[in-house]
């Protein structure tokens, strides 16, 4: 692991304080030195990220959850359809500060809806257009019409937050797993968090947003990755999943109804934020070290 000296990580602290518009907290004392883990917390609590984006670290756990996949601020990572870019505005200027890279494989504009292209088009202006501060992001698509998600071979790491279940339905799992190992180097690592249907009679096919973690880790072992462990950290023993709309019900969706968009003013909600966000399998996967003939050290 690199050493990152403190006139970096102070940089890096200033560099969010100045973009946030006011006092960045966390930066590490001057003339010590720092580990790239202080410098994601300085990201963390830069004053780029919102009140109401930081309130959701307790259930998403960013530091803790990057930790356990192994990402440093040097790698070359890509981000799976990363949507409104909740982890986008911590990875983006981590790897920035450390001379890494981020590529944005995001949904496919082919056919795309009006919400989709404006989420498309709202990512571009939040993040793609302000390098200053999130770095050069090269945005990929995964989807139709999309190729590599990143040039083979060249990622460190691939890192997918609450997807998986949107591909089973479509049956396009088996596909975006290929296309994550190729993208990676041999020993890149594949970081995988999802709602965790376990323990539950949950359909396998991702309706209710829920996944089963022996059918994330078949995905990923068929496509030629080994599982390396899973990680409690994003666990949440308080969710039933027995919701009337699926892991919908639950925030940050909080969804009363099962039509989107469509509220009913009389459904009670008290019970299901009191769980909080769902129950999250954090897995780990690593593509072989011999894998494409590289040769093992």
């Amino acid at each position: 692991m690199k050493t990152w000296n403190s006139a970096l990580l102070a940089g890096a602290a200033l560099m969010l304080a100045a973009c946030g518009g006011e006092k960045a907290t966390g930066a590490p004392a001057a003339g010590a030195e720092a580990e790239p883990g202080a410098a994601l917390e300085a990201v963390i609590a830069g004053e780029h990220r919102s009140p109401e984006e930081k309130a959701r670290d307790q259930y998403r756990h960013p530091k803790e959850t990057l930790d356990f996949f192994g990402i440093e601020p040097e790698m070359t990572v890509v981000e799976i359809w990363p949507g409104g870019g909740w982890y986008t505005q911590i990875l983006a200027p981590y790897l920035k500060a450390g001379g890494g890279k981020l590529y944005a494989a995001g949904l496919s504009p082919v056919g795309a809806n009006e919400r989709v292209r404006k989420s498309i088009e709202d990512f571009d202006k939040t993040y793609v257009s302000r390098p200053e501060l999130y770095g050069e992001i090269e945005v990929t698509v995964l989807g139709d019409g999309g190729g590599d998600i990143a040039p083979p071979g060249s990622a460190d790491a691939v890192v997918t937050f609450r997807n998986v279940h949107n591909w089973l339905p479509r049956g396009v799992g088996e596909e975006n797993f290929a296309k994550f190992y190729r993208a990676l180097k041999p020993g890149g690592v594949l970081g995988v968090v999802d709602h965790r249907a376990d323990g539950t009679d949950l359909p396998h096919d991702g309706s209710t947003g829920y996944v089963y973690t022996d059918d994330v880790i078949a995905l990923a072992e068929a496509a030629g990755f080994d599982f390396e462990g899973a990680s409690e950290v994003n666990a949440n023993p308080a969710d039933t999943k027995d919701h009337p709309f699926g892991v919908w019900t639950l925030p940050p969706s909080r969804r009363t109804s099962a039509t989107r968009g469509l509220e009913d003013p009389n459904f009670d909600r008290a019970p299901y934020d009191a769980i909080g966000e769902s129950d999250r399998m954090t897995l780990r996967f690593r593509k072989p070290l011999a894998a494409d003939g590289a040769l093992l050290e």
